[in-house]
């Protein structure tokens, strides 16, 4: 199963404030720039590319506050799996979106796999770590923000090993904002 991140980064590595705020992603960058063609800054197209989500409990909250109506919801029917060893449920809104899992991640992946599925969207700092930390992820998409936080949650935890990102490739959005798409390559760690 192919394992891609789509993220958001400060340009100091920051995913989130300490607090877990993102509002500074909509202040950032040039905001007086015509983005109508590129918006998402190619989300959508990414997310034709995939049959499923992974997150992690804090990703998931996140979602969960934002409380979107089923209009605003931008992940469709995909199965989204919530990864957490410590949640008993989801929170209500999320019940019929998502689906809870606390077990080790090799197994789930042999699941998602066995039911068919075969491009994983990966989301949240702690759980994109963990599919490098397991050589499971395949595909890094980050895009730059170009702000400074100074602090806050991180894009990446504590790695095992060295991993080596190739085949890279950058595009500038008229915003400032910079997404480059690497592979992650395993061989070289």
């Amino acid at each position: 199963m192919q394992c891609s991140a789509f993220i958001a980064s400060s340009a100091d590595g920051y995913i989130a404030t300490e607090e877990g705020g993102v509002e500074w992603l909509e202040l950032a960058g040039n905001t007086q720039v015509d983005m109508v063609d590129q918006e998402d800054m190619g989300f959508a197209a990414f997310m034709a590319t995939i049959d499923c989500m992974i997150i992690g409990r804090k990703c998931m909250e996140k979602l969960s506050n934002f409380d979107l109506s089923p209009e605003q919801w931008p992940y469709g029917d995909r199965r989204i799996i919530v990864l957490s060893k410590t949640l008993a449920e989801l929170p209500d809104n999320m019940k019929r979106r998502a689906e809870l899992y606390g077990g080790e991640i090799h197994p789930l992946i042999e699941r998602l796999t066995h039911d068919g599925l075969t491009h994983a969207y990966v989301d949240g700092g702690t759980t994109i770590t963990s599919f490098i930390n397991l050589q499971l992820m395949t595909q890094l998409i980050v895009t730059q923000v170009p702000v400074l936080l100074g602090k806050g949650l991180p894009l990446f935890g504590e790695l095992n090993n060295t991993t080596q990102l190739r085949q890279a490739q950058a595009h500038v959005y008229p915003n400032d904002f910079i997404q480059t798409r690497y592979t992650v390559d395993y061989g070289a760690a």
